[in-house]
C-alpha cells in the first residue's frame, strides 16, 4: 500500500481540478476526495496521477540537458516521461546530467535528491521546487 505525506497535491478529474491534501490518499487505487462540499470517501479510477507538473519550458530544457549529455540523435524521442535508464543513462551519466541542470538553472542539488531522479518529469519537478525556494 501507498501512502504519501506533504504538501497538498493537484488532482485532475475531467475539467475540474482539486487541491487534495496529501494525507486523504491512501493508496494508488483509492482516494478519499472532498470536492464541492461534497465527500467521495472511495473513489476509485482506472488512472489516477498526481503530479506537482513543472513548466512546459522547464521540461523542454531538461529534455535538451539529456539529449546533449547522452549525445542523443536530434531524431530520439525525450519527454517528460522518458526515464534516463531507458535511454541508455548509467549512474555516472545520471550524475552529469544533474551537474548540468545545476549549472543551467543555477540550482544546487542535495546528493540524497538526485539519487531519487528517474525520469525527465522527475528532474523538472526538482529543478521547480528548488527555484521556488529560493
Amino acid at each position: 500500500m501507498a501512502a504519501a505525506a506533504g504538501t497538498p497535491a493537484r488532482a485532475s478529474f475531467g475539467l475540474k481540478q482539486a487541491q487534495v491534501p496529501v494525507s486523504k490518499i491512501s493508496n494508488v487505487r483509492s482516494v478519499s476526495l472532498p470536492i464541492g462540499g461534497r465527500s467521495f470517501p472511495s473513489l476509485k479510477a482506472r488512472r489516477f496521477q498526481v503530479s506537482c507538473a513543472a513548466k512546459s519550458e522547464t521540461v523542454d530544457k531538461v529534455c535538451q540537458i539529456v539529449r546533449k549529455q547522452l549525445a542523443l540523435p536530434d531524431d530520439a524521442s525525450v519527454t517528460g516521461e522518458s526515464k534516463f535508464a531507458n535511454l541508455g543513462a548509467d549512474s555516472l551519466d545520471t550524475v552529469e546530467i544533474v551537474m548540468g541542470l545545476e549549472e543551467e538553472f543555477g540550482i544546487s542539488v542535495e546528493e540524497e535528491s538526485a539519487q531519487t531522479i528517474t525520469t525527465v518529469q522527475e528532474a523538472a519537478d526538482m529543478i521547480e521546487k528548488l527555484i521556488e525556494k529560493n
